[in-house]
């Protein structure tokens, strides 16, 4: 165990910013056992059970159907308002247990509201409450991105959307579009994001991951995207590898959610390098660490490990995740100063 644990430890003492982190792909196993217990919700009593529903095992189909299977369980734990809570707290405290400095946490409030017919507005403040309070008292800086999902109705994607930009002042920075894109389009949202991005929330929007290529084009261009989530697939057309560079846009990779959803077929052909090399703005991230059963830390390893990225680069990554964070500029510009401080970079 001791040469197991010795590697891992180099990767938890690097200072890092996760910019795509789910709270609903972030509920510990021992938490959702408890709530299980106190409001019945009818799922296996044992630990190693409920982990076969709502974590990818190593024998699971290595696909994107059974791995959003994983949140159809999940979406029955959200009991009550103390649930949303704790389990938020919980989110940004596990962060700060691996060496987050910050951390852009999304989460879903139609997910979180239906299980018990909350309203929206109410969810959304439960989340951004627990999430600043946990923020000061594990000392990490924590920012909150609203997610609506394609499956969903746009009339409910207008509703969060303008809920997220009266909670701009409490730390809600940003709107992201989530879910199945080799299903649905995001045509119906495009008005409603850059009605948003008038309004001054920042988007990051989830393409090029189930999606080919041109799902990124329509991400920049059509949806005003200034991050795309994983976007692995932009590298099929060097065109859109060409506009992603010209726009300065970002990429939030996450290595192990990709491989275990079906995106590539092993862990060894990720095109996290070959995505650095092409020059594009490159971060690493969990997208959601328990339905993976991995840390921040983990991913820095893989990439390390396994993709063969120097450590150089991975340090700048963690730079230019600050630099890319939809913090306000004196909030950015104080975390660069204390990442590069502990990094020993200038």
């Amino acid at each position: 165990m001791a040469d197991e644990t010795v590697p891992l430890n180099r990767y938890l003492a690097l200072p890092k910013v996760e910019l795509h982190r789910h709270l609903e792909g972030s509920l510990r196993l021992s938490t959702m056992l408890d709530i299980a217990r106190k409001h019945g919700v009818t799922v296996p009593v044992s630990m190693l059970n409920l982990s076969g529903l709502v974590q990818v095992q190593d024998k699971d189909p290595m696909t994107f159907s059974n791995f959003l299977d994983k949140f159809k369980t999940l979406r029955l734990f959200y009991r009550s308002p103390d649930v949303i809570h704790r389990v938020t707290r919980e989110a940004v405290e596990d962060a700060a247990k691996d060496n987050v400095h910050y951390l852009e946490l999304r989460f879903t409030p139609v997910a979180l509201s239906r299980a018990e017919g909350f309203p929206l507005h109410d969810v959304m403040d439960w989340v951004i409450t627990s999430a600043q309070d946990a923020a000061k008292t594990f000392g990490i800086k924590v920012g909150l991105i609203a997610s609506v999902n394609r499956h969903e109705s746009p009339e409910l994607a207008e509703q969060v959307a303008w809920l997220a930009v009266d909670h701009q002042k409490r730390g809600l920075f940003g709107l992201d579009l989530a879910g199945n894109e080799a299903e649905f389009k995001s045509n119906p949202f495009h008005d409603i994001f850059k009605e948003a991005k008038q309004s001054g929330l920042h988007l990051t929007i989830h393409a090029g991951e189930w999606g080919p290529a041109e799902n990124v084009r329509d991400a920049i261009e059509n949806l005003g995207a200034e991050r795309i989530g994983h976007g692995v697939r932009v590298l099929e057309d060097e065109a859109v590898v060409a506009l992603a560079k010209e726009r300065g846009v970002v990429f939030e990779v996450c290595p192990t959610s990709n491989f275990q959803s079906g995106v590539v077929t092993t862990m060894e052909e990720h095109p996290l390098p070959q995505m650095i090399a092409h020059g594009l703005k490159v971060t690493v991230n969990t997208d959601d660490p328990s339905v993976s059963r991995i840390t921040l830390s983990n991913e820095f390893q893989i990439a390390h490990e396994k993709l063969n990225v120097p450590m150089d680069a991975l340090k700048q990554s963690i730079l230019l995740a600050a630099e890319s964070s939809f913090l306000a500029d004196a909030e950015k510009a104080e975390l660069l100063q204390s990442l590069k401080k502990q990094m020993n970079l200038r």
